[in-house]
């Protein structure tokens, strides 16, 4: 019988963009301020740490496909091999000085990596609520998302914006304010019941079967904004226009608005870096307008991962069964309200020697 001390899991929700996605990115937050809608859905990443007493740091990172241990240390090398847990580990260490003792952890995800859901930051933010529940440190959901917005861009120096770290601390639908020296205020919305049911039924998540690495697109965003460049920055700004705007038609329930905002919001985006889009991404755009689908959007920097589709309800089968042609597939979604969370198991039998 394998007894451990402690099990410690955590899961956290990945989320949809719906609007103003970009402007959350420095330095553009900075100079303009930023204003992203977003909204948590019931796919998750997720954490499990177990307290070992055998003097080792056992990681075994299921989506970067790392699978080693460490000599137990106060800091452990970034070398490109499961960098989101040595970030969170040496910064809680750095920040907290733990009585430090052996343990594994495990880490895993709902969607591919580089799907435009936001897996990167939701890993962060579910590894940091693990060691929170795992320590009982005093972090709440806004220093959870600071403290791993900082590891994944200052500490581990990967591109990005801010949304994805509050949306997973957070969850639900929220408005979210980006303002200068990285101040972040969230703001949750009350969407009414039915609301939410009928944007679920009109939208429909397409995987263009195409992950891809956010960060050369969002280096080109920054620099085409550091740059002033004009087209870009003007894009932008009606970008996070169509946030305020589709706030408005959200609470309204105003799905004909909504659709109309989502299809104008993408054809700004498309401005802002040219690798947003693709010829694979077109061509999903190109049969799911044939087949009904009346507007849609990248999630996320663009690129590849997930295009949302937005159908009248009644037409969402005729849509699903063309895109079931192409190469991708078809995700089924719920939005969900809870953020990121986490629970402790005391002295539990290894449930894999279990029989039934």
């Amino acid at each position: 019988m394998n007894l451990h001390n402690m099990i410690i899991r955590s899961k956290a929700p990945l989320r949809l963009g719906l609007a103003g996605g970009g402007s959350d990115v420095s330095p553009y937050s900075d100079m303009y301020g930023g204003l992203v809608l977003n909204a948590t859905i019931n796919l998750y990443t997720y954490t499990t740490i177990e307290e070992m007493n055998d003097g080792l740091i056992t990681i075994h990172s299921y989506d970067a496909d790392c699978h080693k241990a460490y000599p137990l240390a106060d800091r452990l090398d970034i070398d490109g091999e499961a960098s989101l847990i040595k970030g969170v580990y040496n910064r809680i260490v750095h920040d907290y000085r733990p009585e430090l003792k052996g343990f594994k952890i495990t880490t895993y995800n709902d969607a591919p990596a580089g799907s435009g859901l936001g897996t990167s930051s939701t890993m962060v933010v579910c590894i940091i609520k693990a060691f929170v529940e795992w320590l009982s440190l005093p972090l709440g959901d806004y220093e959870i998302a600071r403290m791993a917005y900082e590891v994944e861009r200052k500490d581990l120096n990967l591109s990005g914006g801010k949304q994805d770290q509050y949306a997973a601390a957070f969850g639900g639908f929220n408005y979210m304010e980006f303002l200068e020296n990285d101040m972040v205020i969230v703001n949750p919305l009350k969407v009414k019941r039915w609301i939410t049911d009928e944007l679920e039924a009109s939208l429909l998540l397409y995987f263009t079967g195409r992950s891809r690495s956010s960060a050369a697109i969002i280096d080109q965003q920054k620099a085409n904004t550091s740059n002033r460049e004009g087209r870009s920055i003007e894009a932008m700004h009606r970008v996070k226009q169509s946030a305020k705007e589709m706030k408005l038609a959200l609470l309204k329930g105003d799905m004909r608005e909504f659709a109309r905002i989502l299809g104008q919001a993408w054809e700004e985006k498309k401005k802002m870096a040219e690798a947003i889009t693709n010829p694979v991404i077109e061509h999903s755009f190109e049969v799911a307008m044939q087949a009904g689908a009346v507007a849609g959007k990248v999630s996320g920097a663009g690129g590849g991962g997930f295009c949302m589709f937005m159908v009248e309800p009644t037409g969402k089968k005729a849509v699903t069964d063309a895109l079931k042609q192409l190469d991708g597939f078809v995700m089924p979604f719920q939005f969900t309200d809870g953020g990121a969370h986490g629970w402790k198991i005391y002295d539990t039998d290894d449930i894999s020697a279990m029989k039934y």
